[in-house]
């Protein structure tokens, strides 16, 4: 294989990794009914009129399995990192004991779950979308370099790499997005 096509080739699986990477992000901040502090990425707070992560102002556990303990780092910070959450709208109202502020998860509807269910699969088909437009991108450069002179047997290879690789991918997304449903199913 050519050293160009081999460039485009893993130029292709580099940004399909990267989108197996961003549905992993994405699917992390999506609630299961379980304590998990990912839900919380999203949060930021005013630090001294600097907008802050959550998570640098504080210390962030899950003590159990239905509850996340956000101890700040400065006991002033406890009514601004209450309004940052309210504000946040993760469907969670906080608890200020005035030491720590204690997310309860509080259990999964049916109704939600499907919701919950339905949102994971239009993140697992955006990302296999993406997934399919990053090979077809990588086709037409083939087809571009085929007619610049590329053999066609290299080219048939490539192409073969290329769907080899996208197969790959797509299966990695469909692993993740069942992991994730069953965690949401999971009562």
């Amino acid at each position: 294989m050519s050293e160009e096509v081999k460039m485009f080739i893993d130029d292709a699986k580099d940004k399909m990794e990267k989108a197996i990477k961003h549905l992993e992000q994405t699917l992390a901040t999506i609630r299961a009914g379980r304590a998990d502090i990912n839900i919380l990425n999203g949060v930021f707070v005013d630090y001294y009129s600097v907008r802050t992560p959550l998570n640098q102002v504080s210390n962030i556990s899950t003590p159990d399995a239905k509850t996340i303990a956000i101890q700040p780092w400065e006991k002033n910070m406890l009514p601004v990192i209450e309004k940052a959450l309210l504000a946040a709208n993760i469907g969670i109202t906080p608890v200020n004991n005035g030491e720590i502020i204690r997310l309860i998860i509080p259990a999964l509807t049916e109704e939600r779950r499907k919701e919950l269910s339905k949102q994971v699969k239009h993140e697992g088909e955006n990302t296999k979308v993406t997934i399919r437009n990053i090979r077809r991108d990588l086709m037409e450069e083939l087809k571009r370099m085929k007619k610049e002179g590329l053999a066609e047997d290299l080219e048939k290879n490539a192409e073969a790499k290329a769907q080899e690789i996208t197969d790959l991918y797509t299966k990695k997304c469909d692993e993740l997005l069942s992991k994730k449903e069953k965690d949401i199913m999971t009562v």
